[in-house]
C-alpha cells in the first residue's frame, strides 16, 4: 500500500471518527453509579413505559412531535454514548426526516404506525445515504452503497425515521475465536448499560444496548447465530430472530446467507411486532423473500392478548449449553409462569444436535467467502475487492484491526473454494439445515407443541478482550439459527442487577403464535426494568 494511500485512509479514519463523536459528545460522562440517573422523559411521556402507538397518539393530539422525541434521542446519544459505545454514527438527515413525518402527520397523511419514530440500524445494513456502512471494519470506510438494503426501504417507506447505525461485533463477530463481542476498530468495546465493565453480547451488541438505554424507540439487529437474541437477552430487551425468507436480506454485509436475517431489538412486545411488519415483505433483489411473501404480514399486533397461553403445550429445553445454578433457578420460575397462564409444559430433548454441531460452523466458512465476496463486488466506493484483499488490508493495519485477536476464521474460511456447488460443502449445508430442521419439526409434532423455551444467556460476564466469549454463551439459539426457524426472547429475570431472557423458538413462520406467547407473559411478569449503569460488580 502506498504512502498515498495510507495518508487517505488515515483522513478516512479521521472524518469517521468526527462523525462518531458527533453522535457521542464532546466530554464524557463519568462511568459511575447515578451518573445517569433520571427517567427518559420527553414531552410528559415515560418513555420506559410507552409503546410505538402511546408515541403515535400522544403525534397525532400535538402533544408530542416526531422532531421532539428524534431531538431527545440525539442528545440521549451526546450524554450516554462516550460510556456505553452503543452508536457509530448518527444520521444527519435525521432531523429532516422527522420534520417530514411532522408535515405528512399535520397534513392526515401519516403512513401508518412506524411513521416518525427514530430506529438505529446496525452498522452491516446498507443505507445510501450520509451515513457509511462499515461493519464497524476501517476497510469499509469509504465504500459507498448504491442503494437502501432491503428493510430499510421498507423503513422508509414505513415512515420512520433512520436515527443513525450502531457499534456491532466488528464482521458480526465472524473473524476470530477469540473476539470480545461488542468491539470494533470503529467504536471501541460496546459497555452493558447495566453494569458497564460486563460484556453486551453480540453481534448486534450496539443495536441491544441502544434500546436499552433509550437511545432509539426501536432498532434492526442481524442475525447469524445468536446474535439478535443473546444482545438481547444480556441486555434486558425483546428480540426476534425471524424465519429466513420473511425479511429480506438485500444490502446486508453477510456472513451466511444460509442463515442470516435481520429482526426486530424492541423494549416491548408490541414494539416488535410493529417493527416486524414493516421490516417483513418481498424484495425481488432476494427471491427467498418472493417465494415466502405470503407469510408477510402488514399486523403482527392482531395476535397479541393477555390470555394467549392458555391451551398452549411448550416444550421445555434444559440442554442448552452450561446454564448457571442462578439461570436455572429463573428458568424454573419462569416455567411456573406458564403454567399459571394456562399452558402445560413438556419437557423434550432435540434430536440431531450433533450433526447440527459437525456441520454448521464448516459449512459456513465456505458461505462467508462466498457471500462477502458478492457484497463486496456490488458494493460502491473504494474498499479491498474480496476477502483476500481484506486479510492483506488487516495485515497492514494490523495496529488498528487486530490489537487484541487476529483473523484465525478468516484464514480458515478463504481456504476453502468459496464454491457453493462444492459437493464437500454441500454436503455440510445440507446436514446441517437438515438435521436442524428434522429436530424441530419432529420435536414440535411428536409432542403437539405450540413452542419451546429454554433460557437465552446467563448473567453478562465480564469483558476482557481477547480472551474470546464462546465458552461463556448459552447455545439456546442454534436449531432455530440453522433451520432457518423462528426464535425470539422476552425478558424473564434478573441475576442481581443483569437481565435474563426467555428463548421461544417454533416452526417457520411461526412468528404469530411467538410474539402472542411472548406478550402473555411479558404482561403477566412485567420483568423489564431500567439500566442501573453500575460501573462493576466485582
Amino acid at each position: 500500500m502506498t504512502r498515498h494511500s495510507l495518508r487517505r485512509r488515515g483522513a478516512a479514519v479521521s472524518a469517521f471518527l468526527a462523525m462518531v463523536f458527533v453522535a457521542s459528545a464532546t466530554t464524557a460522562v463519568p462511568a459511575q453509579a447515578g451518573a445517569f440517573s433520571g427517567r427518559p422523559v420527553v414531552a410528559g411521556i415515560d418513555l420506559e413505559r410507552a409503546t410505538i402507538p402511546d408515541l403515535q397518539r400522544a403525534m397525532r393530539s400535538g402533544r408530542l412531535s416526531s422532531v421532539e422525541l428524534t431531538s431527545f434521542y440525539l442528545q440521549r446519544i451526546r450524554k450516554l454514548n462516550p460510556t456505553l459505545h452503543a452508536v457509530l454514527t448518527t444520521n444527519p438527515d435525521a432531523l429532516r426526516l422527522a420534520a417530514e413525518s411532522d408535515a405528512r402527520r399535520h397534513r392526515h397523511r401519516s403512513k401508518g404506525p412506524m411513521d416518525g419514530i427514530p430506529v438505529l440500524l446496525k452498522d452491516n445494513i446498507d443505507t445510501a445515504d450520509r451515513q457509511p456502512t462499515t461493519a464497524g471494519s476501517t476497510a469499509l470506510l469509504e465504500s459507498r452503497p448504491y442503494r437502501d438494503a432491503g428493510v430499510v426501504e421498507n423503513l422508509r417507506e414505513a415512515g420512520a425515521v433512520i436515527l443513525g447505525k450502531a457499534n456491532l461485533s466488528e464482521w458480526s463477530s465472524y473473524r476470530s475465536t477469540s473476539s470480545s463481542n461488542g468491539w470494533s476498530p470503529l467504536a471501541g468495546q460496546t459497555a452493558n448499560p447495566y453494569v458497564l465493565d460486563r460484556n453486551p453480547c453480540g453481534s448486534s451488541s450496539g443495536p441491544g444496548v441502544a434500546v436499552a438505554a433509550h437511545l432509539a424507540t426501536v432498532a434492526v439487529g442481524t442475525e447469524t447465530d445468536g446474535s439478535i437474541s443473546c444482545p438481547s437477552g444480556a441486555n434486558g430487551i425483546v428480540g426476534v430472530k425471524p424465519s429466513l425468507g420473511l425479511v429480506s436480506r438485500s444490502g446486508i454485509v453477510p456472513v451466511s446467507k444460509q442463515q442470516d436475517t435481520a429482526g426486530p431489538m424492541a423494549r416491548n412486545v408490541v414494539d416488535a411486532a410493529i417493527l416486524l411488519a414493516a421490516l417483513n415483505g418481498a424484495d425481488r433483489r432476494d427471491p427467498i423473500t418472493v417465494d415466502a411473501a405470503r407469510q408477510s404480514l402488514d399486523d403482527y399486533t392482531k395476535f397479541l392478548r393477555p390470555n394467549a397461553l392458555r391451551g398452549k403445550r411448550i416444550g421445555v429445553w434444559r440442554e442448552v449449553y452450561t446454564p448457571d445454578d442462578t439461570t436455572k433457578a429463573a428458568f424454573e420460575q419462569a416455567l411456573g409462569k406458564l403454567r399459571k397462564l394456562g399452558a402445560t409444559t413438556v419437557e423434550i430433548t432435540i434430536p440431531y444436535l450433533d450433526v447440527i454441531a459437525a456441520n454448521e460452523f464448516p459449512a459456513i466458512r465456505t458461505e462467508f467467502k462466498h457471500d462477502l465476496n458478492a457484497y463486496l463486488a456490488s458494493t460502491g466506493g473504494k474498499h479491498p475487492a474480496d476477502l483476500a484483499g481484506l486479510i492483506q488490508y488487516n495485515l497492514d493495519h494490523a495496529a488498528i484491526e487486530m490489537p487484541y485477536w487476529t483473523q484465525n476464521l478468516w484464514d480458515r474460511s478463504q481456504a476453502t473454494t468459496g464454491d457453493l456447488n462444492d459437493p464437500a460443502y454441500r454436503a455440510m449445508r445440507e446436514a446441517a439445515t437438515s438435521a436442524a430442521r428434522r429436530g424441530l419439526d419432529e420435536t414440535l409434532r411428536g409432542n403437539k407443541l405450540d413452542a419451546i423455551v429454554a433460557p437465552t444467556n446467563n448473567a453478562a460476564w465480564k469483558t476482557q478482550l481477547g480472551v474470546g466469549d464462546g465458552a461463556l454463551l448459552i447455545d439456546s439459539s442454534g436449531p432455530a439459527a440453522v433451520s432457518g426457524y423462528a426464535n425470539m426472547t422476552v425478558p424473564m429475570a434478573y441475576a442481581g442487577p443483569l437481565p435474563l431472557g426467555l428463548s421461544i423458538m417454533g416452526g417457520r413462520f411461526s412468528e404469530p403464535s411467538l410474539l402472542a406467547i411472548a406478550y402473555a407473559f411479558e404482561q403477566d411478569t412485567k420483568v423489564r426494568r431500567l439500566p442501573t449503569f453500575i460501573p462493576s460488580i466485582g
